[in-house]
């Protein structure tokens, strides 16, 4: 049995000023908060992480995560705010300024705000499966259709199967139990082991592990139309306001 990893935890929350489809999504409000609020407010909950920081660029995300309850240690460089810099880079500076300034850390849960339905119990659950399991990488994801065996990648005019090994195989003659379980990542909780993380310099590192997510706990909002219908969702009560 993997005995459990008793290492300190940052838990840090991404939050860049601008976005290319959302204009400001992170401040975006929904159900009267920030998204970024939602992110804060469930890792604040959790009370499993040793440090709660938001890693921004953006003087008005760095205010609204201070009245928020996460620290704000430093302002990141405004290049990692950019292409071709993602949240790997962010997560890297992050660590190493806070090494800098005498702070270490062995693991590492990375909130996205872009997944406000991730309640604090989500969290909980997935760094005790990262412990339990005795990962070194682990992500939250959200259950696909078997269907999507069957996609095509189009080219131009014309399509390609993307797995020909499965053409004609999805029949109902199938039983549902021969077909593999597709998942894909939602983005809600990542978390990694920190010297591992530094030398591979990136989360899809394997053996990866999972943690599966409902749907609407995985949501992710990426463009407008998902911002309205998180809303909407909200409306319809089939989601807490609070975070817990």
């Amino acid at each position: 049995m993997t005995l459990p990893d008793p290492g300190r935890v940052l838990g840090l929350i991404p939050a860049k000023g601008g976005s290319v489809r959302v204009a400001r999504k992170n401040l975006r409000p929904l159900g009267g908060k920030p998204l970024l609020q939602w992110a804060i407010d469930a890792a604040l909950d959790a009370k499993c992480l040793d440090r709660l920081i938001v890693s921004t660029e953006d003087e008005q995300a760095a205010d609204v995560a201070r009245a928020g309850g996460a620290e704000v240690p430093f302002m990141r460089p405004d290049h990692l705010a950019r292409d071709p810099y993602g949240v790997v880079d962010v997560c890297l500076h992050a660590l190493d300024t806070l090494e800098a300034a005498g702070d270490t850390f062995e693991h590492l849960v990375i909130l996205l705000p872009t997944s406000p339905f991730r309640r604090a119990h989500h969290i909980v659950e997935a760094l005790g499966r990262y412990r339990t399991l005795g990962a070194k990488f682990l992500m939250s994801v959200t259950r696909l259709d078997s269907s999507l065996l069957s996609a095509q990648i189009l080219r131009g005019d014309f399509m390609e199967p993307l797995h020909p090994e499965w053409l004609g195989r999805l029949g109902a003659r199938t039983r549902k139990e021969d077909l593999p379980l597709l998942a894909k990542a939602n983005g809600a909780v990542t978390i990694v082991n920190v010297a591992r993380f530094r030398a591979e310099r990136s989360y899809y590192v394997y053996p990866l592990a999972s943690y599966p997510m409902p749907w609407l706990a995985g949501f992710d909002v990426d463009t407008e139309e998902d911002l309205m219908y998180a809303e909407f969702l909200l409306g319809t009560g089939r989601v807490p306001v609070a975070a817990a």
